[in-house]
């Protein structure tokens, strides 16, 4: 009989033994998306880290933005392949897959965005995202006209530097913990359902 491999170096609590707010926003997502991603579970060992953890995710991804949300979800699998993070290129590589409606995007951001198939724009965007994930400390006014130039303002560029700071952040986190991909997110996107 084949074992079923961890999800996490941690122990990763029973779904019934949860803070009922945790278990119910588990369970909503697991009713969304047909099964529930690892990293809330794998969070959810600690309850405090968790709802600080996805209140942030929230504030980021879900909110109105000049970003759509295939790009905000483009930024994560951009930043996830620069910091080899499995977890985030799998999980939210599936994600920009189905929200850009492009079964090829995906792995072509997570190896090098530079030769995907996107915009010029978007190229732009991806620039400063890596630049906040890898070098933060030389951002500099040129950054910021790069993006003006093709139509950011000041509340998308802090978009995009939110999204790859906090991901920079949860990238390390999957990664310190092992975090492995759910089988079901190899295949989003890329065949019909």
């Amino acid at each position: 009989m084949a074992t079923i491999p961890q999800i996490s170096r941690f122990p990763v609590p029973e779904l019934a033994a949860l803070p009922e707010d945790i278990r119910a926003r588990i369970l909503a997502v697991q009713e969304k998306a047909g099964f529930v991603p690892n990293v809330f579970l794998a969070l959810a060992h600690r309850p405090d880290e968790w709802r600080a953890f996805f209140a942030y995710h929230d504030a980021l991804m879900e909110r109105d933005s000049g970003l759509t949300k295939a790009e905000r979800e483009m930024i994560v699998v951009a930043v996830a392949g620069a910091n080899g993070c499995q977890y985030c290129v799998v999980a939210h590589g599936a994600i920009l897959r189905v929200r850009a409606k492009n079964p090829l995007i995906a792995d072509q951001v997570a190896v090098n965005y530079r030769e995907a198939d996107i915009t010029p724009r978007q190229r732009a965007m991806l620039d400063f995202a890596m630049k906040v994930a890898e070098d933060s400390r030389a951002i500099d006014e040129r950054d910021f006209a790069a993006l003006r130039a093709h139509g950011f303002g000041d509340e998308d560029i802090w978009d995009v530097a939110g999204v790859s700071a906090f991901f920079s952040l949860s990238n390390r986190l999957a990664n310190f913990l092992a975090l492995r991909p759910n089988d079901e997110f190899y295949l989003m996107g890329r065949v019909p359902r």
